[in-house]
C-alpha cells in the first residue's frame, strides 16, 4: 500500500525546516477518540476547545490534545486532565505541568504572555522524564496511525515515562513524526531506537540533529539554519544556538545564528521545491512542497 511517508521517504525529502511553528505549546490530556480537528472533535467540549483555539490565535502558543498510549475507550467519564505547557525558545526554555479536572479554565490564562515566555506561575515545574510526544491521529492522516501508534506504543512498553501520544505535529508525510519537550526539537521517519538515542540525549542536555525537523522556536528559514550550523561545526548542545535575525524574503533568506559563546554564522537558506511531485498527506493531489536547502554556512565577523 504506497502513502504519503513512503513516496516522501522513497524520494529523500529532506526532513530540515518542516518542524511546526511554536514559540509555546499548551497540552491537554484528553482521553478517547480524536477527530482530525481534534480540538473540536473529541470529548473535549467543542466549546471549549474552539474559545482556545481563538485565544491562542496570534500568540505563538499552539494548541494540541494528548493521550497515553494504548487503546481509548469511547467513554465519556469525567476524567483529571494533565495539562503541560512549554515555552522552546533557546535560552529560556521551560515546561510545567498541571492537573485541572475543568479544562475551560485554561481560559483564564494569558496567552500573550505564554508566547512570550511568562509562564505567570501556572502549574510546577515538571521535574520528570522529558515528554516524546508522537502524533498519532489517524482522522488527520492515515500514516500517523499506521505508524506513529506503533512508535507511541513501543516506547510505553520500553518504560519511557514521558511518551504520549499527540493530534498534531505537521508533515504527515515525515510519519512517524516526534515532538521532543523540554527544547522543543521536532523529528521525523523515527524509530524506536533513535527515539531513545535522542531522549537519552535531552536527559544530558543535548540535541541529536539527525533526523530532525528544527526547533519549533523559529520559523522554517531559522530552523533549517541552526541545524545546518549543528551539522557544521559538530555542535550539540541544547540551549546554545540562537536565530537571531532572518533578513530577506522567500525565496532567500541569509540568517544569523549566534552562540552563547559569542560566535556567529551567516547562514543563507533558500526555498525550493520538492520534485517529482509526491502527495502531502494520503489521498491528496500531488504537489511539489517548498523545501528549505542551506546553500552557505560562513562564519559571521
Amino acid at each position: 500500500m504506497s502513502t504519503c511517508a513512503t513516496a516522501s521517504r522513497d524520494l529523500d525529502e529532506p526532513l530540515a525546516g518542516t518542524a511546526a511553528t511554536a514559540r509555546t505549546w499548551l497540552l491537554l490530556e484528553q482521553p478517547g477518540p480524536w477527530g482530525a480537528k481534534a480540538l473540536t472533535s473529541s470529548h473535549l467540549d467543542p466549546e471549549v476547545g474552539s474559545a482556545l483555539e481563538r485565544a491562542a490565535e496570534g500568540t505563538g502558543v499552539r494548541i494540541a490534545l494528548i493521550r497515553r498510549p494504548g487503546r481509548h475507550a469511547d467513554c465519556h467519564a469525567p476524567t483529571r486532565h494533565r495539562v503541560y505547557v512549554a515555552h522552546t525558545v533557546p535560552g529560556r526554555t521551560w515546561l510545567r505541568s498541571a492537573v485541572t479536572d475543568g479544562p475551560r479554565r485554561l481560559l483564564d490564562l494569558d496567552f500573550t504572555a505564554l508566547g512570550a515566555g511568562d509562564h505567570g506561575g501556572f502549574g510546577t515545574p515538571h521535574t520528570g522524564a522529558p515528554l516524546a510526544l508522537v502524533c498519532t491521529n489517524g482522522k488527520r492522516d492515515r500514516c500517523c496511525a499506521l505508524l506513529g501508534r506503533p512508535l507511541a506504543a513501543e516506547l510505553a512498553a520500553a518504560g519511557e515515562e514521558g511518551a504520549w501520544e499527540i493530534t498534531h505535529l505537521g508533515g504527515h508525510r515525515f510519519s512517524p513524526t516526534l515532538l521532543v519537550l523540554p527544547y522543543g526539537y521536532a523529528y521525523g521517519r523515527t524509530g524506536t531506537h533513535a527515539v531513545k538515542e535522542i531522549l537519552e540525549a535531552v536527559r544530558t542536555g543535548r540535541v541529536i540533529a539527525e533526523g530532525c525537523r528544527g526547533n519549533s522556536a523559529w520559523e522554517r528559514p531559522g530552523q533549517a539554519a541552526e541545524l545546518a550550523v549543528r551539522t557544521a561545526t559538530g555542535e550539540d548542545g541544547a540551549g546554545v544556538l540562537s536565530v537571531v535575525s532572518t533578513d530577506g524574503a522567500a525565496p532567500r533568506w541569509e540568517v544569523t545564528v549566534a552562540h552563547t559563546d559569542g560566535r556567529r554564522w551567516q547562514v543563507t537558506v533558500e526555498q525550493g521545491i520538492s520534485l517529482p511531485p509526491r502527495p502531502e498527506s494520503c489521498g491528496a493531489a500531488l504537489k511539489s512542497p517548498a523545501r528549505m536547502d542551506v546553500v552557505a554556512v560562513r562564519p559571521a565577523p
